[in-house]
């Protein structure tokens, strides 16, 4: 399977962008000004996200099919960036494919569940909502998923921005996003071997997401070579809520 992408800008430095749940292609393009002159970047869509279909399989197996199809897409020592479920690929691939990621950036990460009742818990939440979107349909589920509080701090983005992020959202269908839900969630991540991650690694939460800063924290101490940046006034998306600090935050890493 090849995944479709966008792209944008002209620096010198190729970076692969890896978005979030229910993102897609367009989910970093309002960065360009911002960081276009710095990066020539490819934004990968995702397993189960636009017309991309889910892996077949759910739980880890289903996982590792989309490490592995988001490994194939890339060279030899990549720079990879990504926002949360794209962080914890991003993670994934660094760690199970290491000679393909040469730097990450990785955004609202989760480097994995590690206790069984939480992971069967996390599997019984993405399940609920994977039947809400075969049931109800995507309208219906997207009503409830942009009210999940870790989504918070994005209802107070600028109108152009809100309206096309509403609109990425609405470009997905209701088995695509079910089938990820089942296979690229929390629930489905096994535990990575974290020493395997090669180069220098950026984590990057929102100050106002308290839960996030916190995993980075922890995370950077589970590193060979990371540092945490905690953009203030933002909570899990800096890239949609803070999007000026977080391109220099990430201008000044790729340097």
């Amino acid at each position: 399977m090849r995944l479709p992408s966008t792209a944008f800008g002209r620096g010198l430095r190729g970076v692969v962008f890896l978005h979030g749940f229910t993102g897609g292609g367009a989910s970093f393009s309002h960065l360009e000004p911002l960081l276009g002159d710095e990066v020539r970047a490819r934004c990968l869509v995702l397993p189960g996200h636009e017309d991309v279909a889910a892996p077949a399989a759910a739980g880890e197996p289903g996982f590792r099919e989309a490490v592995a199809v988001v490994a194939a897409e890339l060279g030899v020592g990549a720079t990879l960036v990504g926002y949360s479920q794209g962080a914890r690929l991003a993670l994934a691939v660094a760690a199970l494919h290491p000679a393909k990621v040469g730097a990450l950036v990785l955004e609202g990460v989760h480097p994995g569940l590690t206790d069984a009742q939480e992971r069967l818990a996390r599997r019984d939440e993405d399940e609920a909502r994977a039947r809400l979107l075969e049931a109800k349909g995507l309208e219906a589920f997207l009503a409830e998923w942009e009210r999940h509080p870790v989504l918070a701090g994005q209802r107070t983005l600028p109108a152009e921005l809100a309206a096309s992020l509403s609109a990425q959202r609405r470009r997905h269908t209701a088995p695509g996003l079910a089938g990820a839900l089942r296979s690229l969630g929390l629930a489905a991540q096994p535990p990575l071997p974290l020493g395997q991650v090669r180069g220098p690694v950026l984590l990057v939460s929102g100050a106002n997401d308290t839960k996030f800063t916190t995993i980075a924290q922890r995370l950077a101490g589970r590193l060979r070579d990371a540092r945490h940046v905690a953009i203030e006034g933002a909570g899990h998306s800096p890239h949609l809520e803070a999007p000026e600090a977080y391109a220099r935050v990430v201008r000044d890493f790729l340097r």
